[in-house]
């Protein structure tokens, strides 16, 4: 993958394009992890909970490419996030994964242990070698301000719902506060938007899918986009997608399209809130 389809966050280097292992079966994870990265993919995203870090490993000694040369993301679950349950589901990881993650995430916010303690866990994972960055997952950003003030390294990204149909303006803005970034899970908004007539007329004028617009939209911001596939044709084409670019006003058009009930998963604990986005950029 071509320099110019990176993001540099902290003096680290991250494909924009990775590709997201969520629902995967293990077998499915091994298969597709060692397409993707014998077939140009240098980004890959899996998580505790997903149960197929194993799989991901396979993939991973199967394509029999240079650790260096590719970005692996895992996830700490919730149930692990006191500090001793978090080292060691960091060490359990790296050895399923037969390799220390480049980046470990927390999954979700928690309401308990105290965060001081589970940031400071993460750091400690960091500081052992069990990873190279850390970041979170699904954090409104009052969440993410309080963590990135308790952490000694920095917060590399944060892991959210994005896609067309959910403004996410204010996490955006707050990652460039904070030094930080997005990274985009379910960015194809779990296909809804292959009948969108507003982004396959973009996809037209382009010559491309309507995915490969949506996954153009969100890189062409900054933002990271880790789009889940089982199949090696559409891995191809989510792949294709920096040979062109989108003008103003077609990324305007597809701002246009966030409405108030476009979040497609919400698991987010009542303690918490996210943020009310009424209008894209």
């Amino acid at each position: 993958m071509p320099k110019a389809d990176t993001l540099t966050v902290d003096g680290h280097e991250i494909p924009l394009l990775g590709l997201g292992t969520w629902q995967l079966e293990p077998d499915e994870a091994r298969h597709m992890v060692g397409h993707a990265l014998t077939h140009g993919y240098r980004h890959v995203d899996t998580a505790w909970i997903y149960r197929n870090e194993k799989g991901v490993g396979e993939g991973i000694r199967d394509a029999n490419v240079a650790r260096d040369s590719f970005w692996l993301t895992t996830k700490i679950w919730v149930d692990h996030f006191s500090h001793d349950a978090l080292l060691k589901q960091a060490e359990e990881s790296a050895e399923s994964l037969g390799t220390a993650p480049d980046l470990l995430l927390l999954h979700w916010p928690k309401a308990t242990p105290p965060l001081a303690e589970t940031i400071g866990a993460l750091n400690e994972a960091k500081s052992r070698g069990l990873t190279r960055a850390i970041g979170l997952s699904n954090f409104p950003s009052a969440e993410w301000k309080k963590a990135q003030e308790l952490s000694e390294a920095r917060l590399i990204t944060n892991q959210v719902e994005y896609h067309p149909y959910l403004s996410q303006k204010t996490l955006i803005d707050t990652a460039e506060a904070l030094g930080s970034s997005i990274t985009a899970w379910s960015p194809l908004a779990q296909g809804k938007i292959v009948e969108d007539a507003t982004i396959r007329a973009i996809g037209e004028a382009h010559g491309k899918s309507a995915g490969q617009v949506t996954l153009r939209w969100i890189v062409q911001q900054g933002v990271i986009a880790i789009p889940k596939t089982s199949k090696e044709s559409r891995a191809a084409e989510n792949l294709d997608i920096f040979d062109f670019t989108l003008t103003e006003d077609e990324m305007a058009r597809l701002h246009a399209l966030a409405r108030p009930d476009g979040r497609l998963g919400d698991w987010l604990d009542d303690a918490f809130e996210w943020d009310q986005d009424t209008a894209q950029r």
